[in-house]
């Protein structure tokens, strides 16, 4: 299968995951103001010694200020209540799930546990492609691709497909809403194009490289997302990654979520029926991919 190499990387949107020295958080939200307490202090008693009329006339203007003050302090207080609850209605804005040294390398581990080679050109990607160890992006209402990422490039793991489509099915059942993808499968070639003009790009060759060179990994872009949606993303995308069944990086830089996939998001229960006739490694290429 014939393909061409792109005239240049992508550089809009989430192009490239953080290397551990640029993950540095730009833009992060802060959680909802919370709303000011009314001042309910006691009033302090004061001498009940009788008081001329000049007296009780400066306490009474003592307490209706006082009151005055409460009140607005009081709508005050509501005001930004309401606010923080229009703002993100689930309460607190869950934590940037920000990458760091050691997730990078434990994707690097994990894809090299499950047998994923790096794909190194695009006749080495058309290959992979023909022989379907690499699926098409599982674009739908609910899930867009960037029109910028070029056509052989919107291809990713048969896993990383189906992670997709139920994330975007689920999130566009709750804000009716799609998402979009901005980056998928790489080549080694592609990597080091993009290395020249993009210095937070991460490295092509090497023992801790993108794991974009495998095809499991993806970036969902974060433009155009709400708070909400963002708050809901770290929350599902988190626990996700409690299992083990994905790792991911909230990128700042290019505003995206780094999701790198693993074989066991799809991995059949124990005791679950298994295909006929299973192909083996001797009649197959790399079917361990």
């Amino acid at each position: 299968m014939a393909a061409h190499e792109p005239q240049r990387p992508e550089t809009n949107g989430a192009d490239a995951e953080t290397t551990p020295t640029d993950r540095r958080a730009h833009g992060q939200v802060a959680p909802g103001a919370a709303a000011e307490s009314d001042d309910d202090a006691a009033m302090q008693d004061g001498d009940e010694t009788a008081a001329g009329p000049a007296s009780q006339t400066v306490e009474a203007a003592h307490d209706t200020a006082g009151d005055t003050a409460r009140r607005a302090d009081s709508a005050s207080a509501e005001r930004k209540a309401e606010v923080a609850s229009l703002s993100f209605r689930a309460g607190r804005m869950p934590a940037p799930l920000r990458g760091s040294l050691a997730s990078l390398q434990r994707q690097n581990d994990r894809v090299d546990a499950e047998g994923l080679e790096r794909i190194e050109n695009e006749a080495d990607l058309a290959a992979r492609i023909a022989n379907k160890l690499l699926v098409p992006l599982p674009a739908s209402i609910a899930l867009t691709v960037n029109a910028e990422l070029e056509e052989n490039h919107r291809y990713c793991r048969p896993w990383t497909a189906k992670f997709l489509a139920d994330l975007a099915r689920v999130h566009e059942a709750a804000f009716h809403r799609s998402i979009e993808v901005s980056s998928a499968v790489r080549t080694v070639e592609y990597q080091k194009r993009l290395m020249e003009i993009n210095g937070n790009a991460a490295p092509a060759e090497g023992d801790l490289v993108s794991p974009h060179l495998t095809g499991a990994t993806i970036d969902i872009a974060k433009s155009g997302l709400s708070r909400s949606e963002i708050a809901w993303m770290r929350q599902r995308l988190a626990g996700l990654q409690a299992t083990g069944k994905i790792d991911v990086e909230e990128e700042f830089r290019q505003a995206c979520f780094h999701i790198t996939v693993y074989k066991s998001y799809v991995a059949r229960k124990a005791g679950a029926a298994t295909p006929a006739n299973p192909a083996t490694p001797s009649t197959t290429r790399r079917t361990d991919e």
